[in-house]
C-alpha cells in the first residue's frame, strides 16, 4: 500500500470505524513498527507495551493524518516519540525510585559539564515536585526514598496495614510521576 490515495481512504474507513480496514492496517503496518522499535527496546515486555502505547496514539492522532506523508512515515514518527517516551520514564525511574538512601544522592556524578547541569536541573525539578505534591505523598516519598525506610516501616510510622502502605505509596509514585512529567 504506497499510494497516497489508497492510503487517505484507509484513513477514512478507519475513521468511519470499519473493523476490516482497522484490521487490515493492523496485519499490514504493527510487523514492521514492532520489528523498528524491539531494535530500539531490548526489552520484550516493555517493546510490545511500547507498540500498544503507538498504536493507541496512532488511532488517536488519525485525524491529524493530512496525506502529506506515507501513513508509514506518521505512524513510526508516533512510534519514535513513544520510544523516546519509554526511555525519559525509564531514566526518571532510575533516578528518582533507585533504592539509594538518599534523595539528594538519587542523581549520581556526570562526566561531562552538560550531564552535570542536566543532573542540576533534575534535582531542581525533583524539589520543585516534592514542594507541589500532597503533603502525604510528600511524606511517604521522603520515607521510602530519603529515608530508606522499608514499605513495613512506612506502614509502622503511618500506622497503615502493609496493603494500605504499599497503595499509598503507589499512589504517591504515580502523583510525583504525572506532576514530574507535567513540570
Amino acid at each position: 500500500m504506497t499510494d497516497q490515495r489508497d492510503e487517505r481512504d484507509l484513513v477514512a474507513k478507519i475513521l468511519a470505524r470499519d473493523r476490516r480496514a482497522l484490521s487490515f492496517f493492523y496485519r499490514h503496518y504493527t510487523p514492521r513498527l514492532s520489528a523498528l522499535i524491539r531494535q530500539k527496546i531490548d526489552n520484550q515486555g516493555d517493546a510490545e507495551e511500547v507498540l500498544q502505547d503507538t498504536l493507541f496514539a496512532f488511532l488517536e492522532a488519525i485525524r491529524d493524518f493530512q496525506g502529506n506523508s506515507q501513513l508509514s512515515t506518521f505512524l513510526y514518527a508516533i512510534g519514535n516519540h513513544k520510544i523516546i517516551d519509554y526511555y525519559r520514564r525509564r531514566k526518571l525511574r532510575q533516578v528518582v525510585f533507585s533504592r539509594t538512601p538518599n534523595l539528594e544522592a538519587l542523581i549520581s556524578p556526570m562526566l561531562n559539564p552538560e550531564e552535570e547541569l542536566d543532573t542540576t536541573i533534575m534535582k531542581e525539578k525533583i524539589h520543585r515536585v516534592l514542594a507541589r505534591i500532597m503533603p502525604r505523598y510528600r511524606q511517604l516519598i521522603v520515607s521510602k526514598y530519603e529515608e530508606d525506610l522499608s514499605v513495613a516501616e512506612i506502614a509502622k510510622k503511618f500506622a497503615l496495614s502493609l496493603k494500605g502502605a504499599e497503595s499509598q505509596l503507589f499512589r504517591a509514585r504515580k502523583a510525583f510521576v504525572a506532576l514530574f512529567l507535567s513540570i
